[in-house]
């Protein structure tokens, strides 16, 4: 019987198995190298949102005659205070994961975790020295960190990881974000609200080239990117930066990803600017873990192999979040829904994890959210879908609100109604979505949320009329 978990890594996946264990009645070991919280807490989710809430405030302030409000208001960022808020929101949502901890008894070990059998982790302590956790089982949550290119060296002051830019006492006036993808297209977004001039180099052909988004909402955020001022480089990449007095001259050139790349992506050409975010992706956390030595697969890229059950090729290694790679969904609440059920896997249950029903957000302006399938993947199944869609802009909530840009749709299958997909843009996208996720959780259709009542004048009233257009 399991009586003793080891956690390796303190992150939404790690802290909440921790939870779960310990709620359960085992003795639980959390071993983290740093503070509780991870990447989410510290240099994802929650600093991103607090910044994005800050850079929000500013555009609304800069919007007051639109609403009637008069007066002489000329609001400017003060970015030494607007990180000293992002760090006490942390630091508030990380004290509160301490004192779960202390009440649920979760034994909390610093340093460096290695996996020497499903029995026994070897902590490598920061000031040196080592702690063996004797244990049942493991569970391994040790998350990724951003990835670095040869060609573009980060410095950490000029060139810039995700991580950097959520810490910087400044506003860049040139801003070249490297990387279309969700992180860099939200700290586009985040700085150009802040006063940058940015630009968004990406190596696909579209904004946001992630198969979870649908092509329509990539469309909209780039149609939104134009309105701010945002340039957008599709089609290419950053071939090089090097430093040139105060600024950075970047080379930029056709991609390798984009067999006919358009005619303006085709040359090299250079720009200048005060600083180059690089935003291309994650890699694993997993050095010093000693999975080869253990005997825990992992695939071509270092992500550690896992089944359904979350179980690794070691009998009683488990492993959940981001340290699992893309092969899976690397989102916080997705690394959630894995703890619990390696937990539950830990105690003799029979649990698997089901990947069909997971929402996404990017918090862009507007927000976007998507849940299930998009037009394209529905259609390349052989499904035979109707997509209904309606604008945000004929809601009267939106439009009182001021906040018109925006659709709602729908993938439905055409003989049953089931709602395959739902893909969101517009304000508290992020919020709205929880109706879809439920509806198809269920196995509901298009008519069920047709026929509920919504509240008026709300926004979810979107998905309702976008529904009753079948």
């Amino acid at each position: 019987m399991t009586q003793r978990i080891t956690i390796i890594g303190g992150g939404p996946g790690g802290y909440t198995a921790a939870f779960a264990a310990a709620k359960a009645g085992v003795e639980v070991t959390l071993v983290e190298a740093s503070r509780l919280g991870g990447t989410c807490l510290h240099t994802g989710c929650i600093p991103t949102k607090t910044l994005k809430a800050s850079a929000e405030a500013l555009e609304n302030a800069r919007r007051l005659p639109e609403f009637g409000i008069a007066g002489s208001c000329e609001p400017v960022p003060d970015m030494v205070a607007i990180r000293a808020r992002k760090r006490k929101v942390t630091e508030i949502l990380c004290d509160g994961l301490e004192k779960t901890c202390a009440k649920l008894k979760v034994r909390v070990v610093k340093g460096l975790g290695q996996v020497v059998n499903r029995e026994l982790t070897r902590v490598h302590a920061p000031g040196g020295g080592t702690v063996d956790v004797p244990g049942d089982r493991v569970i391994i949550a040790t998350g990724s960190r951003t990835l670095n290119l040869p060609s573009l060296p980060v410095d950490h002051a000029r060139v810039l990881t995700s991580d950097d830019a959520l810490e910087l006492d400044h506003v860049p006036g040139r801003l070249l974000v490297v990387g279309g993808g969700v992180i860099g297209v939200e700290l586009a977004f985040i700085f150009q609200a802040l006063g940058s001039r940015v630009t968004v180099v990406e190596g696909q052909e579209r904004v946001l080239p992630v198969p979870s988004i649908d092509e329509d909402l990539s469309r909209l955020v780039q149609r939104e990117m134009k309105k701010h001022g945002i340039v957008f480089e599709p089609a290419s990449t950053a071939i090089k930066a090097e430093p040139v007095d105060a600024d950075v001259r970047v080379t930029l050139g056709p991609s390798p990803f984009v067999k006919e790349p358009p005619l303006a992506a085709q040359k090299e050409r250079e720009l200048e600017v005060d600083a180059v975010l690089v935003a291309v992706g994650r890699v694993p956390n997993t050095e010093g873990l000693g999975l080869q030595e253990a005997g825990v697969a992992v695939d071509h890229r270092g992500w550690i192999v896992a089944d359904e059950r979350m179980e690794t090729s070691v009998p009683g290694i488990y492993a959940i979040g981001d340290v699992l790679g893309p092969a899976r969904i690397m989102l916080a609440h997705v690394a959630e829904t894995e703890a619990r059920v390696a937990v539950a896997n830990c105690l003799g249950a029979a649990e698997r994890m089901d990947y069909g029903v997971v929402p996404a957000a990017v918090f862009v302006s507007p927000e976007l959210a998507c849940v299930g399938l998009t037009e394209a993947q529905a259609r390349e199944s052989g499904l035979d879908v109707i997509c209904p869609q309606s604008a945000f802009r004929g809601l009267g909530k939106a439009q009182a609100m001021g906040e018109l840009a925006g659709l709602f749709k729908l993938v439905v299958e055409a003989d049953s109604g089931r709602v395959l997909g739902a893909h969101i843009a517009g304000a508290h996208a992020s919020d709205l979505i929880a109706e879809a996720v439920l509806n198809m959780r269920f196995k509901g259709t298009a008519a069920d949320i047709a026929r509920a009542i919504h509240a008026h004048p709300t926004l979810s009233e979107g998905l309702q009329e976008t529904a009753r257009l079948l």
